[in-house]
């Protein structure tokens, strides 16, 4: 992901999710309160507890694991595979519209985040 990227402040009603970071660094918050994450860290979010994350360097590449492993469906439907470098605009009608058929995500709003 390039600088900037951001996710919609959003929470996982059914799974928890590990967020390690394998390059770059991020700025992470969980329940309001914010942490710098850089590459080697690993962050840890309890099922139903609000966060986001907004990318902090020129790039960085993040691993992610839910568990259990049911969202498949919200991924699939709220996106496609990145062409190139992956730099285009996120369509965030596509992402609400997703999490609400699917369930596994719900969007509390937008990136709770200052700008840069």
């Amino acid at each position: 992901m390039t600088q900037g990227k951001a996710t919609p402040l959003h929470a996982h009603p059914e799974v928890e999710e590990t967020i390690f970071v394998l390059e770059g660094d991020i700025l992470l918050n969980i329940d309001g309160t914010e942490h710098a994450v850089g590459g080697g860290g690993l962050s840890f979010v309890p099922r139903g507890v609000p966060h986001a994350f907004r990318v902090l360097s020129e790039s960085a590449r993040l691993l992610t694991m839910q568990s259990p492993g049911a969202a498949q469906p919200f991924y699939w439907d709220a996106s496609e595979p990145a062409v190139g470098d992956g730099a285009g605009p996120m369509d965030f009608d596509r992402v609400r519209q997703a999490a609400q058929e699917t369930g596994a995500t719900q969007i509390l709003g937008p990136p709770p985040f200052n700008a840069p």
